[in-house]
């Protein structure tokens, strides 16, 4: 495993995590942004946020994509034909993305999308998936990545790597937005 992928994925799948710790602990700045910038037309932080969010998505496939391309030798397949496995991982990243789902269904936009920094009043949820976790969407994304590497890299030594990374990321992110 070369030492300066890994550095390049670590600090391209951080910039999700900085900029969401940014929003959240200084709304009133990224606001002043929305504000200041000629990103007025967008609606305002929430849907700016939302863009971020889609293109930290892309972002985020395509260094796993590459990642996966780079380690698997320029082959985009699954790396275990186990039937088992297979179909672990693809449950794992049903149920992250069905978590996912439940979120936005619960919060809508405005709730997802940290709304309440920006002074929307969003009712807290207490129905699933919040009755049963915490943090049902970073939990959702994690079981997604976890599901990914499962099927395209294991079992090879690399397999783990971004998604334990990525598992410290959004454990931190859910530390500092508290």
């Amino acid at each position: 495993m070369s030492l300066w992928v890994l550095v390049c994925a670590a600090a391209l799948l951080s910039l999700e995590r900085i900029c969401y710790l940014w929003v959240w602990r200084a709304p009133y700045r990224f606001r002043a942004l929305c504000a200041a910038t000629s990103v007025a037309w967008i609606g305002g932080p929430v849907n700016l946020l939302r863009l971020f969010f889609f293109f930290f998505k892309i972002l985020q496939c395509a260094v796993f994509f590459t990642w996966c391309f780079i380690y698997g030798d320029g082959v985009l397949m699954p790396a275990n034909g186990n039937a088992w496995l297979l179909g672990l991982g693809a449950l794992m990243i049903a149920l992250g993305q069905g978590l996912n789902a439940s979120v936005f269904y619960r919060l809508g936009k405005a709730g997802v999308f940290y709304g309440n920094k920006f002074g929307y009043k969003i009712p807290w949820s207490r129905k699933f998936p919040f009755s049963c976790l915490r943090h049902p969407q970073y939990l959702g994304a994690l079981l997604s990545i976890w599901g990914f590497f499962l099927v395209m890299r294991f079992p090879h030594d690399d397999w783990y790597v971004l998604p334990a990374l990525e598992t410290a990321y959004y454990a931190l992110g859910a530390y500092f937005e508290r």
